[in-house]
């Protein structure tokens, strides 16, 4: 099974692609961690090192999907 990492900030625009990725995601092939990377800070360097450049993000494996955009990584770490 392979696994996903969604990091979003808590925005609006973060929390409605949360829902439309965790629906559409086929739960059978994929688990899904949800990282908020506003209350769970010490992971924003993990967030970086893997390419994260605004969120909301997904990550599956070493491939990074921006989604949308909420805001940059720099404003989540300010």
């Amino acid at each position: 099974m392979s696994k996903a990492i969604f990091y979003h900030a808590g925005c609006p625009i973060c929390v409605e692609a949360e829902q439309m990725v965790l629906d559409y995601l086929d739960k059978s092939r994929i688990t899904t961690e949800v990282v908020h990377l506003g209350t769970d800070r010490n992971r924003i360097d993990e967030a970086e090192k893997v390419g994260i450049k605004s969120v909301p993000a997904l990550v599956i494996g070493e491939n990074v999907y921006h989604i949308n955009f909420g805001a940059s990584l720099a404003d989540v770490k300010g």
